[in-house]
């Protein structure tokens, strides 16, 4: 179970649908309450990044991996195999690419011959449109058209993604539960663990999430939200809860 915070123009925000991102505060300052709940790991992704055609923001991102006390993942605006080793170098665990590796999956290899596979993700964004027909979704570009996703995760998994971040447009902040049937029909595509993001609004999400055969569960606005009015209180379950919902004693 994953908090994934997403940048835009260095503050935290929280998007519906990959729009109307709200601002909801200071990055280093979610970092350090998630650091004080003892959160395993961590996924910052910058959405503005690849975007605007700009690289990581290495100097904030200093500043998180300083901070981060937890494993930390970052994703936004890595186009070359030198800006993934210099964040490795600042702190950061793993890099997830998007917009690069759906331009050429080669950048996915050399970076995985150069620090392991385990050290990169591919996130793939999911949407579906009005007559329930899921496609690969690429924000202001034209990458994924016509693009099957199985085959597209089964590309990423051989040129050496040690992971897929599979992210749902369509319930990306609506905390109206996780896309259980994209779930199921990526991870039977893949022997590389998959990491589901995407509309969790309960702890029983995450629970129904895992038995669709998601390896983690992305987490945003459940974390970040507090009740009808989602005020901003960030929030995250005591291991007895998380024990407690994978049946574990």
């Amino acid at each position: 179970m994953i908090p994934v915070l997403l940048l835009k123009e260095s503050g935290l925000v929280k998007t519906v649908k990959f729009s109307n991102a709200r601002y909801i505060g200071d990055p280093l300052n979610a970092v350090r309450i998630f650091n004080e709940k003892e959160v395993d790991e961590l996924v910052v992704l910058d959405i503005d990044a690849s975007l605007n055609s700009v690289g990581p923001n290495f100097d904030l991102v200093k500043e998180l991996a300083s901070e981060c006390f937890m494993p930390l993942a970052y994703g936004g605006g890595i186009s070359h195999v030198d800006e993934a080793v210099k964040l490795f170098g600042l702190g950061v665990e793993k890099v997830i690419l998007r917009t690069s590796a759906a331009r050429n999956l080669q950048i996915v290899s050399e970076i995985a011959e150069v620090a392991g596979e385990s050290s990169v993700a591919v996130c793939v964004d999911v949407d579906v449109t009005k007559l329930g027909i899921r496609f690969l979704h690429s924000p202001g570009t034209k990458l994924h058209k016509d693009r099957d996703i199985g085959s597209f995760v089964k590309a990423a998994e051989r040129a050496g993604a040690g992971e897929i971040l599979l992210n749902s447009v369509s319930r990306d902040g609506t905390q109206r539960g996780l896309d259980l049937e994209l779930i199921s029909s990526v991870t039977a595509c893949v022997r590389i663990p998959v990491v589901a993001v995407g509309g969790v609004g309960s702890l029983g999400d995450i629970s129904d999430g895992v038995q669709a055969g998601a390896s983690g569960v992305g987490v945003g606005s459940l974390f970040v939200f507090h009740g009808s009015r989602r005020a901003v209180l960030i929030s995250y379950p005591s291991y007895d809860d998380l024990r407690e919902l994978l049946g574990e004693k």
